[in-house]
């Protein structure tokens, strides 16, 4: 997960990513730092998001994210 945290920091390193538990549902990440942090994961674990994935539950905290990737590395 540490990796997951200093590929955000990479978009964003203003924000606490390891202790926010509502980065879209609490307006902390905008549309423009969805779109980089899609990205960044995207390049960071070689894995592609599909579209049934990008919704707040997916992205609302590090933990979320985490799940997210290793359930799309899985596949």
């Amino acid at each position: 997960m540490e990796k997951l945290i200093e590929a955000l920091k990479r978009v964003n390193p203003n924000i606490d990513y390891a202790n926010e538990k509502a980065l879209v549902s609490g307006k902390v990440i905008d549309s423009i730092d969805m779109t980089s942090i899609l990205a960044e994961i995207e390049d960071t674990f070689d894995i592609e998001i599909d579209m049934e994935y990008i919704s707040p539950e997916y992205f609302d905290s590090v933990e979320a994210m985490w799940d997210m990737i290793q359930e799309l590395s899985e596949e």
